[in-house]
């Protein structure tokens, strides 16, 4: 059995009909809503696998709206001891893959503005959102493997609120596309 993980319901509206072989899963928005709605889950079941679906803001320009497989995630929104904006006192700098592929950077707020998205993507980020990163450490914690499929919701920039509350639906029939793809359900 897999588990299918969204931060919220809108991101999952496509997925009208129950998928064999999966248990879905909304933990709520942020860091702290997804590790422990996922530690929840992981410890009342054993899943051979985490599939997680969302959405993103895209901090690359290169990047069209469409569905990316993340590998790796950071955290921009912290800092350590001496002062080293993604790095955590506590936590690894990054979980995930070490193979190729797109980094996500996870903090707890929405990223709506130019300043901030040349600073995030400085750290060497390619898509930000609000929970990859918790999910990935959890999911490394309980040693269950895990994979991350965003759908580029908007750019991260000025208007980005707005622009997510109109491309959520679009970008949850995406991702339903791509899960048909991945998995053939």
């Amino acid at each position: 059995m897999r588990l299918l993980v969204a931060a919220m319901d809108v991101e999952m509206v496509a997925f009208t009909e129950p998928i064999d072989g999966f248990d879905t899963l909304v933990t709520g928005l942020g860091k702290l809503q997804a590790a422990v709605g996922l530690t929840k889950a992981l410890s009342a079941q054993t899943y051979e696998e985490i599939v997680v679906v969302g959405t993103a803001g895209a901090l690359d320009p290169e990047l069209e709206a469409s569905v990316y497989e993340v590998v790796s995630a950071l955290q921009h929104d912290v800092a350590d001891l001496d002062g080293v904006v993604g790095q955590h006192v506590a936590l690894p700098a990054t979980v995930g893959s070490s193979r190729d592929g797109l980094t996500i950077a996870t903090g707890d707020r929405f990223i709506d503005d130019a300043d901030t998205v040349t600073h995030i993507r400085a750290l060497g980020a390619s898509l930000v959102d609000m929970e990859t990163y918790a999910y990935m450490w959890t999911a490394e914690s309980f040693g269950v493997p895990i994979r991350v499929f965003k759908a580029v919701s908007d750019r991260a920039q000025d208007g980005a609120t707005e622009l997510w509350d109109v491309t959520v639906t679009r970008c949850s029939g995406w991702l339903r596309e791509r899960i048909r793809v991945e998995y053939g359900v």
